[in-house]
């Protein structure tokens, strides 16, 4: 029996989403809904939080965890030879760039989303302490996706270092949070990897606060028509 969690709607190209926090993809219908009308839109669900394990115990995580669990649906759901888009956000976008580091050859194009590598910054074991103290602060309630990804996604995807290039690779950051870490952070991975830059509407989770500008978006981004 499989132990991916996915979900698949709409037709066209294959689109691989992976969603940030601790994966879970609660939320996203009216973002995927939008991209349904372009795409076959898969959506990973690492630790199956929207597919009833939510409370279960989790074990920590690792960036190849996720990657590679990635690369067993795209196994799954393309046919020999084929390849995927994949949009990735926030801890999603890491697991995108590891993915595209590990099996390129199955992906056309992908759009990582303010991956939060801040150790690529100047002082960035500083900034990476900061920030993991700030989200540490807000104190979720036990059992929910928040508490998980604090307690087993934070620590070891905020660490995370991508290759020095990448191809096709665009990297994008919400246009409401110029000048914060996080968009910094996005322009430093950029520059890292060789990749192109762009903004999106909104700010860090500009996938739910405009659901539909922010799909079109990535449409016009992945397919270069933007």
């Amino acid at each position: 029996m499989s132990d991916l969690y996915y979900d698949v709607t709409g037709s066209g190209p294959v689109l691989l989403v992976l969603p940030g926090g601790a994966g879970h993809p609660m939320g996203l219908g009216p973002f995927t809904e939008h991209l349904a009308r372009h795409f076959t839109v898969v959506t990973y669900d690492p630790l199956g939080l929207a597919h009833g394990r939510l409370g279960d115990p989790v074990a920590d995580q690792t960036v190849p965890d996720w990657s590679e669990g990635a690369h067993r649906v795209l196994e799954e759901v393309l046919t020999p030879g084929d390849s995927a888009y994949v949009f990735g956000t926030s801890s999603g976008g890491i697991a995108a760039l590891d993915l595209l580091a590990r099996h390129p050859g199955r992906l056309r194009h992908v759009v990582a989303h303010e991956p939060p590598c801040v150790t690529l910054l100047p002082d960035g074991e500083r900034l990476r302490t900061e920030l993991i103290e700030q989200l540490d602060a807000a104190r979720p309630a036990p059992g929910t996706p928040m508490a998980v990804f604090l307690a087993h996604v934070l620590r070891p995807f905020t660490a995370y270092r991508p290759p020095a290039a990448l191809p096709r690779l665009a990297i994008a950051a919400g246009a409401e949070s110029k000048g914060q870490l996080l968009h910094r952070t996005a322009e430093s991975v950029a520059g890292h990897t060789g990749a192109a830059f762009t903004e999106f509407p909104g700010g860090h989770l500009g996938v739910l606060e405009d659901p539909a500008g922010f799909a079109d978006r990535v449409r016009e981004t992945l397919l270069g028509t933007g």
